[in-house]
Order: structure tokens, then sequence, then C-alpha cells
């Protein structure tokens, strides 16, 4: 039954149609999410422009529950006629769909309440100028450190996304986040043999960035210490994970205990609840309430209310990372941890998630290695969550006596993630403009293969 077109003036508006429309066409429940956006970056090259690129968009997402089936359709289109012909196709869509006993809306009386105000909006709006400015000087202070050669470029970026989400039991709330964004790439020539790096600055606040004279020259200065690059030697050695890289880790031990996972029975730490899985001292928390944070949030993709977990705890596993699916097939009760775009469906996902830094510096670390290999960089990936089974091609530096030797290229660097976990040290070093705050580890007993 097509309706009356009326044209949206507001989020709010959007919501409502899509939600009205898929109840007239049948659908037993329904959610909605909007999530629309600004963004604009300028990118320089060798101290010329090269490109201002700027988008402003709007998606909207339509989950419709018919009979126990359910079916997820997205579309950019919101006017009154677009958004009816998606819920008719919605609502179609499931009527074919398997049956699905776990998927749902939450009940009324675990949808969030109380929304907090964690500061993710920043209403700077930087200029075009402003932003080639910040481009230029990023770059130039990568070019203007002796021994680089060329340059892959500067950039400057900055945007802000609305996220409203709304269940036909009652459920409606939205957000704002802003996010700002400067990098730079230096190379540098040595015998003939280019190598090149980077570095960057993200933050949720424009006064939160680093400044980009230190970001370019640290670009550069990671750039010029890779030059006369050796093979690693082969055997099995200390490795330390840099900040950079070591977030990976720690994201292993969050993809194993996720719920979906879990449920599946496809994770190498489906049993082990309530066991020591990571050396003594480590300590995980997921924390979607932090101001400011990169993962934050004021609510899941389910409408559940956001909460602090600590799931690993001196190294003991002490939770799963559950959605409202994952959680019923467990006989568990959901976490709010929640993760849903406009065209698909809600899974289980970390918010920031925070390992507690050690007592100790990476210096004093690489300082403990008589030898050993300090990774920087990780290339391409061989892990299996069912197995624990690891293996990844890396670079970065050979430690000899507790310094730095020489660089490091083409090395593997393998194990199993069960007694990789089990021999992590952790530095003192924590860097919480990201998403994923780990900071620099040592792992014993790696097997380590030179190109």
């Amino acid at each position: 039954m097509a309706m009356t077109d009326r044209k949206p003036d507001n989020i709010e508006t959007i919501m409502a149609m899509l939600l009205d429309s898929a109840k007239t066409h049948g659908a037993d429940a329904a959610d909605a999410i909007v999530a629309g956006g600004i963004s604009e970056e300028v990118s320089v090259r060798l101290g010329k422009l090269e490109s201002i690129e700027r988008s402003e968009d709007r998606n909207i997402g339509l989950r419709v529950f018919v009979n126990g089936r359910n079916a997820v359709i997205s579309t950019a289109s919101t006017d009154q006629n677009s958004i009816d012909t998606l819920a008719e196709r919605a609502v179609s869509m499931a009527r074919l769909a398997p049956a699905d006993p776990y998927a749902g809306l939450a009940e009324a009386g675990l949808l969030a309440k109380d929304i907090p105000d964690l500061d993710l909006m920043d209403h700077t709006v930087p200029s075009s100028d402003t932003l080639k400015d910040l481009a230029f000087s990023v770059e130039d202070a990568a070019c203007s450190i002796k021994g680089i050669t060329n340059s892959e470029g500067g950039s400057a970026s900055y945007g802000t996304s609305e996220v409203m989400l709304a269940t036909s039991n009652g459920f409606s709330s939205q957000y704002e986040r802003s996010g700002f964004s400067i990098s730079t790439v230096a190379l540098a020539e040595h015998d003939g043999k280019m190598e090149r790096d980077y570095d960057f600055s993200s933050a949720v606040h424009f006064k939160d960035l680093r400044p980009a004279a230190e970001v370019g020259a640290s670009a550069a200065h990671r750039t010029l210490a890779k030059l006369g690059a050796k093979k690693a030697k082969t055997g099995t050695y200390p490795v330390i994970y840099d900040q950079r890289v070591s977030s990976s880790v720690s994201g292993h031990i969050a993809s194993a205990i996720n719920g979906a996972a879990i449920a599946r029975g496809t994770s190498f730490l489906k049993d082990r609840m309530g066991e020591h899985i990571t050396s003594a001292g480590i300590t995980i928390t997921d924390d979607p309430l932090r101001p400011r944070g990169a993962g934050s949030s004021t609510f899941d993709g389910e409408g559940l209310p956001r909460q602090k977990r600590v799931l690993i705890k001196d190294g003991v596993l002490n939770g799963w990372l559950l959605d409202l699916a994952s959680a019923k097939q467990l006989n568990l009760t959901p976490t709010g941890n929640a993760s849903r775009g406009v065209s698909s469906p809600p899974s289980p996902s970390t918010s920031n998630w925070i390992m507690s830094p050690g007592t100790v510096s990476r210096e004093a670390l690489i300082k403990e290695i008589k030898e050993g290999f300090l990774v920087t960089e990780l290339i391409g990936s061989s892990v299996s969550l069912i197995t624990g089974d690891y293996s990844r091609g890396a670079s970065g530096f050979w430690i000899e006596n507790g310094v730095i030797a020489y660089p490091v290229t083409e090395a593997t660097i393998a194990g199993n993630l069960k007694d990789m976990l089990m021999a992590i040290t952790a530095a003192d070093d924590l860097d919480f403009s990201r998403s994923n705050v780990t900071p620099s580890l040592r792992i014993d007993g790696m097997t380590i293969a030179g190109g």
C-alpha cells in the first residue's frame, strides 16, 4: 500500500517512517538505524595540493521480523515512497528467510534508559585552508629531516557522524561524534633500495591531535631507521611487539571470546571460562563509556546500555562479548556489546579494548633481551582462531645484547596463541587515541624464520 509522500526533515522523522512502514506491511517487530555524516580530506604531495574531497551522506537500515524470520535491508533514499518500498521489500524478504530462533529485539526491560554524555562531539569545523595547512605542515616536517628523499604525501581530515537507533518496542536514541586526523608517509633510499614509513594522529577532539611537526618528524625517523635492513636469524627467540602492532595480539583475544564464535564452537578459548588464558598480571577491559574514546558509544547496536567490563583479570578469562543472539544461544545475559551497520544485523564486538600497562618501559624490555626481534610491522596473516596456530610476516629490528643492532625485513614469526598468551610481558606505554589500547608486548619462545 503506497503512502502519501512526505519529505523527511530530520532523523527522527525518517525513523518514524521506517518503523511505521514496516508495521504497515506486516512486520511483527522492527528496528531501524540511520547513519550519516560529513567528511572532508585534503591531500598534498611535495608541496603541491593534490586533492580536496568532501562528502555528505545519510544511509538508513531496516530490520524486520515476521513469524520468527528476519531480513535486513538498506538504502540511501529517504523520501516517503522509497522508505515505503524498502519496508515492503524487507517484509517480503523476511517471509522467505529461514527461521532464526535467536534473532529478535531486546525486551523492554533490557533497553538503555539513561544515555550518558561521553563528550564525543567537538563542534570545531576546520576550514579547507586549515586542513591544507596541516597537510603541508606534516609533510614538510617529514621532508625537512636529512636523508628523506621523497614523500607519498601528507593529509588532514575532519568528519562528523550522527547515528540514531529506534525499535518498534520503544527504544529511540541518537548520538553524534567528531573525528580529526593528520598523516604523512616518508621515503628514503640506501644502496638502491627504497624504504618507507608513516605516522599519524587521530582524535575525537581537534585540540587532542599531536602537533603536525611531531608527526612528520616521527614518520621521517621511522623511515630512516629502516635503511640497510637485513634478514632475521632463524631460530627460537623472544619477540617484542611494538605498540604499533601489539593491538593485533590483543585483537586475537577479542575475536576468540566473541560470543558468536563461542556459540559456533569455533574458538580455541571456547572451554576456557574461569581459567588462566594469559600470563598473570594481564588485565583487559572493554570500556565503551570512556569520554572522548575512539570506540565509545552511548548505547549498543541493539539499544542496550553500554557497560565497562573486565574480560580478563590477572590472566583469568571472566566473560564473553555478547549481543542478544549469542547470549540467547549460550543461555546468558547480553552484555551490551552489539555493533551493527545499516546493511547488516547486529554482532558482538569490542568498544575501547584496553590492556592494562605493565610496570616496565619498552626500552627496559629491549634491554633484557640478549638476542631477539622487535616487530614494528606485520604483513599478511595466517592465524587460526579454531586451533590458535599463528604465523605472520614481519619486519622491524634485531636486538643484540639489549640494544637494537640493525633493521630486519622479510621475516616470519610463528607460534600458537595458547602458548603465546601465557608468555606475555606488557610494557607501560599506552596510546589512548586508539580504540584498541595495547602496550608493547614481549612474548618469549617465538619461532623466527629469516626470509
